[in-house]
């Protein structure tokens, strides 16, 4: 049965009467559809544009369907329709089209230097590998690879880039000439410049970031997804690392206290920005409205541009097309305007997935 669904449709702030046949949307009326929706204010589906269904809470790899179907769950039950995955230890092609799950976009696993990431968690390769893996892990994503550009390097004392400028280059040329876009972890000052001057699609994190790199973003058009919940814990892994590693701890503390002023700085310059939370190991799943709202309160985003940044601008990024004539019948609902006050986001009042009724 049509479904037929009437709101203020955000962004375009009028009242819109929408029909949803199936998976997609018409602006055609259809009669006898049955109205689910008659008021509040209406968002395509929310985004979370860098998490990890793949990954445990603790940081281990999940071990069967059933835990991603259940982590994806947590974020759906919170407005999020689509997700990125940034990243997953464990392969789940079967959940692209599952029905009551989030649509995805996937990166296969992250490509990471040896030794010097998150245990059992990427494919960790040398210089001579790493294009050839680039290219096998863009056959197991479904648009995306995830690069790891740097980490701590123990016999330096801090960060430092996973592998050498040229190997970090190629491997953005290897995901392009594969037909898929690289998002690119960075913390520190030095990764992220090369790999923005080499081109990547994305930047995540990104606390590294110098005006004259958020320039250079700007103008080629290279999203940040800042992970702002993910920043806040630096504090507890400075911490943990000061005795062994007190160079380390510092810059992860400077990195963090900048941070917000980075984020201002890149939207102010004109940098496509994106939520997502970097949920799976140590963050939990469902908290996108949490990201959204430090966008807004630490980092100066609008209103606006925040819903921009977790709805129909994400979604646009991603491929999912929005509550246009024949876009995707996803659909988040609250009862109140979330442009007067973003922390409506937190409960959406009805929640409408693939053209069916979540909640």
């Amino acid at each position: 049965m049509a479904l037929h669904v009437r709101g203020v449709l955000l962004p375009d702030d009028e009242v819109r009467d929408l029909w949803l046949v199936g998976d997609r949307v018409t602006l055609t009326p259809v009669p006898g559809a049955e109205t689910v929706v008659d008021g509040g204010f209406v968002l395509p589906g929310l985004v979370d544009a860098h998490c990890h269904i793949g990954i445990a809470r603790g940081g281990a790899p999940i071990t069967s369907l059933d835990q991603a179907r259940e982590l994806a769950r947590v974020d759906r039950d919170a407005g999020v329709l689509a997700i990125r995955d940034a990243g997953s230890p464990y392969p789940y092609p079967e959940l692209d089209d599952e029905p009551d799950l989030p649509r995805l976009a996937r990166a296969g696993r992250h490509v990471a230097p040896p030794k010097r990431y998150l245990r059992d968690i990427g494919v960790e390769v040398g210089a001579a590998e790493v294009a050839a893996t680039v290219a096998a892990q863009a056959r197991a994503g479904n648009g995306w690879v995830k690069l790891v550009g740097d980490w701590i390097d123990r016999g330096v004392g801090d960060l430092a880039p996973a592998w050498d400028a040229d190997t970090l280059t190629a491997a953005v040329r290897a995901a392009h000439d594969a037909g898929v876009r690289a998002a690119v972890h960075t913390f520190s000052e030095s990764a992220v410049e090369i790999m923005v001057r080499a081109g990547v699609d994305s930047v995540e994190h990104g606390t590294g970031l110098s005006i004259d790199l958020i320039d250079e973003m700007a103008r080629q058009g290279t999203a940040l997804v800042p992970t702002m919940i993910n920043i806040a814990t630096f504090g507890g892994i400075a911490e943990q690392a000061r005795a062994r590693f007190p160079g380390y701890a510092e810059h992860m503390l400077s990195l963090r206290d900048r941070f917000p002023e980075v984020v201002r700085a890149a939207h102010e310059a004109g940098v496509p920005i994106y939520v997502g939370t970097d949920a799976g190991g140590g963050i939990d799943h469902g908290l996108a409205a949490e990201e959204m709202l430090l966008l807004h309160e630490r980092a100066g985003m609008t209103p606006l541009d925040v819903l921009a940044a977790a709805s129909w601008g994400a979604r646009e990024w991603l491929g999912f097309p929005g509550l246009v004539e024949g876009g995707l019948a996803d659909l988040t609902v609250y009862p109140e305007d979330p442009r007067q006050d973003l922390r409506v986001v937190r409960a959406p009042s009805r929640t409408i997935l693939r053209g069916r009724v979540i909640r």
